[in-house]
């Protein structure tokens, strides 16, 4: 498999993985909404197409061996869950659809750990465990979820693997996206922090798992993308050591949070936008943790500190800034 076609080529995952691609030597072929707006570099094995997840996808599709689907509404504070379905569910069915009849031999859905349930520091969750009951109320969540369960009914018809990553961090995250987490770190005097946690990895690690499920990896299969388990007290002093920062931290209260998110309820009733919801807030007050143990015993990825992750981030959020 030499020729490639991957959405969502713009964003943190899909920056690094195209790097990675055409290193490798692969042929891609990215979709973007605006050619002029590509963040990645130039090359002679990479071509672009102009368009929306809802397009036709016939020619794009043509002698396309293999089909990596990153795009997807990853925004937490859209209140109507039609707005996922349609992206996350129905334009990645399409593209699925478009895939198998355009003869492409292996589909790689990019979906999210949390359509697993999640697990303590002993016992972390893993490919195994159904949703938790705190994400089947999370619309991106339960989008995601719709979606590999499409695809799994339909895996006879084209090789099909899911991968599920954790919360990425790493360089090239433009928007930014996850690296939001680092950036509200940064130049603080007072760092406040939930009482949860969650599991954290190297986009370059999840990139890498990616290019093993291309070559080796066995389809009909989900792969947790994960690393290390940490407190966010925990990673915010990572964060705090390696930027040379020491901010007084301040634990927020759960009570706080839990008014914060009927707040947010209210508002969305509302129709308003906001990343205050009771889903959202208890999610940083759960110890949201996985195990990678799968995908090191079946893709031999070797996972790299989270620190170097971090060390990453910082570094390009300081050039680019």
């Amino acid at each position: 498999m030499d020729k490639i076609f991957v959405t969502g080529i713009n964003g943190l995952l899909g920056t690094n993985l195209c790097e990675d691609l055409l290193n490798e030597g692969y042929k891609v072929k990215g979709l973007v909404r605006d050619k002029h707006r590509f963040f990645g570099n130039a090359h002679e094995n990479l071509s672009l197409v102009e368009g929306k997840l809802f397009m036709d996808f016939t020619s794009a599709l043509r002698n396309i061996d293999c089909v990596i689907h990153i795009a997807a509404l990853t925004d937490q504070s859209i209140p109507d869950p039609y707005e996922y379905w349609k992206i996350n569910y129905n334009a990645t069915r399409k593209l699925f659809q478009a895939a198998i009849q355009c003869g492409v031999k292996r589909f790689i859905f990019v979906s999210t750990a949390n359509t697993m349930g999640y697990g303590s520091q002993k016992e972390p969750g893993n490919e195994l465990k159904r949703i938790s009951h705190l994400y089947k109320n999370s619309f991106y969540a339960k989008s995601k979820l719709l979606a590999e369960e499409f695809m799994l009914r339909e895996e006879h018809q084209i090789e099909t693997i899911i991968v599920n990553p954790t919360f990425m961090l790493g360089a090239n995250d433009s928007k930014p996206s996850s690296g939001k987490i680092i950036l509200m770190c940064l130049g603080k005097k007072v760092l406040f922090y939930p009482p949860g946690g969650k599991n954290f990895v190297h986009v370059k690690d999840v990139s890498q798992g990616i290019l093993k499920c291309i070559k080796s990896a066995n389809y009909g299969e989900k792969y947790l993308l994960a690393n290390e388990n940490l407190t966010y007290k925990d990673f915010f002093r990572k964060v705090n050591r390696i930027t040379n920062q020491k901010p007084v931290m301040v634990k927020i209260p759960k009570f706080i949070l839990n008014i914060l998110g009927g707040i947010g309820d209210v508002l969305r009733k509302f129709n308003f936008k906001t990343n205050l919801s009771s889903v959202n807030m208890k999610a940083l007050m759960v110890n949201n943790y996985f195990t990678n143990e799968k995908s090191i015993k079946a893709l031999n990825i070797k996972y790299q500190p989270i620190d170097k992750a971090i060390i990453d981030a910082v570094n390009y959020f300081e050039k680019t800034s």
